[in-house]
């Protein structure tokens, strides 16, 4: 009787260890897909916005285009802001969160400009908004490692 308690207790500890680590890999791989998702995002944003804000300024339509984009992006970048990483990729999610403070700032010094009727060419060659996008979509490839 003891031995079956025993093999019985012994089975659950097992089951749930197990169904713990499946839920790390589950958590795991659906990190790795938002996070793609996400870089994949701020790559396209960062292809796009230097020519709209170049059209911007001197096209009312093409400024209300810019600001929408750039609300759209703040908007991404604070909603991954929120996305929980699985430990294994905490390091990585850490240096994200770094590069999305700088791009919020950025993005909000565009807006703040745009408000202020202070559109600038000089802006789109000064800003580190660009730069930050281009080391988020940098850490895509460690972030496709974890999914491996």
């Amino acid at each position: 009787m003891r031995l079956k308690r025993l093999a019985v207790a012994l089975t659950a500890v097992i089951g749930l260890s197990g169904c713990s680590f499946l839920e790390e890999v589950n958590g795991t791989l659906d990190y790795v897909n938002q996070a793609t998702e996400y870089v994949n995002e701020a790559t396209e944003f960062a292809n796009e916005v230097p020519a709209m804000a170049e059209q911007a300024i001197s096209d009312t339509q093409a400024l209300e285009d810019l600001e929408t984009r750039l609300l759209e992006m703040k908007q991404e970048i604070e909603a991954f802001s929120k996305l929980e990483a699985p430990s294994i990729a905490e390091d990585i999610h850490q240096q994200v969160m770094e590069q999305n403070d700088k791009a919020l700032e950025g993005i909000n010094v565009f807006l703040s400009n745009i408000e202020n009727g202070e559109l600038d060419p000089a802006l789109l060659e000064n800003t580190e908004l660009f730069t930050t996008i281009q080391e988020l979509t940098e850490l895509s490839n460690q972030i496709q490692q974890l999914g491996e």
